[in-house]
């Protein structure tokens, strides 16, 4: 929590680690957190079971992450938490999870089912599609995770792969931050098909040494990349006035 009386706008914070257990948890997020905070947000760092765990993959980690995100409701009736001003953020896999959370309204079924509906979503360094993902996925985590995550190849397990791809439920209806940096994770489609979907999709590029100094407080992709998260997660829409 910020220092003050509130209420706070709210930011839910979802680390990354290839979606897998052995490789990051909310550790990895809580210095983003702690940014945040220093700038007036009210943080919750959500953790969730990954591949590795009992229950993790799909759809474990998936309902992990709704129920990590929709607790604000819960938490609201006990800290100073303005829930009209609440957002998703996440780091590399947690920024497609952060991604996945947003897109929740528009999926059927149980995991469609959501009490918190954000006004922005921030992802950092990570991928909007995870069919594009596999085999890439070798080269970036050092060993397969989407087909483990998702239990079969896209040909094998088709719906999970379409419940967990945001760029197949677009638009969103709200505001996307996009964070590219050092990995980009084919950023650019989902910024593409986000925009010609009439998303308002906000961009910023970094020029990070690596994929965590964007996170890391005190270096200056850090804090620019905070700064500018919390400028533009609950800056005011802007009407066009073009005719």
């Amino acid at each position: 929590m910020p220092a003050g009386k509130g209420p706070f706008p709210v930011v839910a914070v979802i680390h990354g680690g290839c979606w897998t257990r052995s490789f990051e948890g909310v550790s990895g997020t809580a210095p983003l957190a702690d940014m945040l905070t220093r700038r007036g947000i009210a943080t919750w760092n959500i953790e969730y079971r990954a591949v590795g765990d009992a229950g993790g993959g799909y759809p474990g980690t998936f309902q992990d992450v709704g129920a990590g995100v929709d607790h604000l409701r819960s938490l609201a009736k006990r800290y100073p938490l303005d829930l009209k001003r609440s957002a998703f953020v996440g780091h590399s896999a947690g920024a497609h999870l952060a991604l996945y959370a947003a897109s929740r309204p528009r999926l059927a079924g149980p995991l469609g089912k959501n009490a918190i509906t954000p006004i922005s979503v921030a992802a950092i360094d990570g991928p909007g599609s995870v069919r594009e993902f596999v085999g890439l996925d070798k080269e970036i985590c050092g060993k397969p995770v989407i087909v483990p995550l998702l239990g079969g190849t896209p040909e094998q397990t088709p719906q999970a792969y379409r419940d967990a791809s945001p760029i197949d439920h677009l638009p969103l209806g709200m505001r996307t931050l996009l964070v590219k940096g050092a990995l980009g994770f084919g950023m650019e489609a989902y910024e593409a098909k986000a925009k010609a979907a009439g998303d308002d999709v906000r961009v910023i590029t970094t020029n990070p040494k690596d994929h965590f100094d964007m996170i890391t407080p005190g270096l200056p992709n850090a804090e620019k990349t905070a700064d500018w998260l919390a400028a533009n997660l609950f800056a005011p829409k802007v009407v066009s006035t073009k005719r």
